[in-house]
């Protein structure tokens, strides 16, 4: 059997609803809506529909992935992380990555990218597109 799907959507859960609300919207400048008592997160450059984007769920109990949960392609690093850190967003350091001062890894094999959290401490990252 082949399973026949119509379409395909991924969520991640956060502890407290309006708080991602205000992250996503307010910080990250994404469209966002509410429904069925969690966050619809629709991205720029994404499909329209009704399955487009990603689902935030509510979940009280909610202890954060190990991983990045969602990457957010801008064309200057520079600049999102100013943007970020200008509307009280701390970017992470991490151990075995080599990160500027700003925590923008620049690995010449790959994009740069600089991670931080949202309210529910999903790690989320910023990466420079070509």
């Amino acid at each position: 059997m082949t399973l026949k799907s119509q379409a395909a959507f991924s969520g991640f859960a956060v502890r407290d609803v309006p708080a991602a609300h205000s992250f996503y919207a307010d910080v990250l400048g994404l469209s966002v809506s509410e429904e069925m008592g969690g966050l619809r997160i629709k991205f720029p450059g994404g499909a329209n529909g009704p399955f487009d984007g990603v689902f935030a769920y509510p979940k009280p109990d909610h202890e954060p992935a190990g991983f990045t949960i969602l990457n957010l392609v801008v064309s200057d690093i520079d600049g999102a992380v100013d943007d970020l850190e200008a509307a009280g967003v701390s970017m992470l350091h991490y151990d075995g990555f080599e990160q500027d001062e700003r925590g923008v890894a620049r690995d010449p094999r790959g994009p740069a990218i600089a991670w931080f959290t949202d309210p529910s401490g999903n790690v989320l990252a910023v990466l420079q597109s070509d």
